[in-house]
């Protein structure tokens, strides 16, 4: 490989990576101008190392197989976890799309590294704007996944049997249920008794819980009846 072909091939890495990154600078993200503009340098560096040590008789292939591994833990870095909320992956994506422009322009795809630099700008400044216009769209969001409820029953201690059939009869009856635990506790008094039950529920069952409160409110020597959600898993 002469040295203009490759001062070519990394300059052409150079100006598509700046390209991404300008956009993602003037969004001022954390993986900006020069973070995307070094990932797609080092990858074409790395292509066009091999290609000057090997030749012909080379696999560049391999080495893009470990840019993609190699990018893959330097977009880990930039994801962020904060509770249930998840932050990051967008600069984590288009880190790792630069690297694929990269890569293309080292191995002298100019026009596929072009398309492809084009195409990531394009998803930033096209569909940005849409998606953030769907999500701003008055729809009541589906509450979808899986709810964990807890109930808690007080009750006198002779209809505690009574008590536990109803409510296993109850989440039997409901497809969309499922008992995971039922115990009872007197809590150090033996003339009360407390029934608890976790339950599984596939989407939210607010409604269907109130309802089987309700209905055990009215149950002979139940004093108080409370029910919760304890925590909810996304599909």
């Amino acid at each position: 490989m002469t040295i203009d072909i490759f001062i070519y091939r990394l300059g052409l890495a150079f100006l598509l990576g700046a390209s991404i990154g300008l956009e993602r600078q003037y969004r001022q993200k954390s993986a900006g101008l020069r973070t995307n503009t070094l990932v797609s340098l080092g990858s074409a560096a790395f292509i066009l190392l091999s290609l000057s040590l090997t030749g012909d008789v080379g696999d560049p292939s391999r080495v893009a197989g470990q840019i993609v591994t190699g990018i893959g833990f330097l977009g880990a870095g930039v994801i962020m976890k904060d509770g249930l909320s998840v932050q990051g992956l967008n600069t984590a994506a288009t880190i790792w799309c630069s690297a694929a422009v990269g890569t293309l322009a080292g191995a002298g795809l100019w026009i596929q590294a072009s398309a492809t630099a084009f195409s990531i700008i394009l998803v930033h400044v096209i569909l940005r704007p849409i998606g953030l216009l769907i999500s701003s769209l008055p729809v009541q969001k589906e509450m979808s996944g899986v709810f964990y409820y807890s109930f808690k029953i007080r009750c006198k201690e002779e209809v505690e049997n009574h008590l536990r059939i109803v409510l296993l009869k109850a989440v039997e009856a409901d497809e969309h249920l499922q008992l995971r635990s039922l115990k009872s506790s007197d809590n150090g008094n033996p003339s009360f008794v407390y029934v608890e039950a976790d339950i599984f529920a596939n989407g939210k069952h607010d409604t269907e819980m109130e309802k089987l409160a309700a209905a055990l409110t009215t149950e002979y020597g139940v004093t108080q009846v409370s029910w919760e959600v304890n925590g909810q898993q996304n599909d």
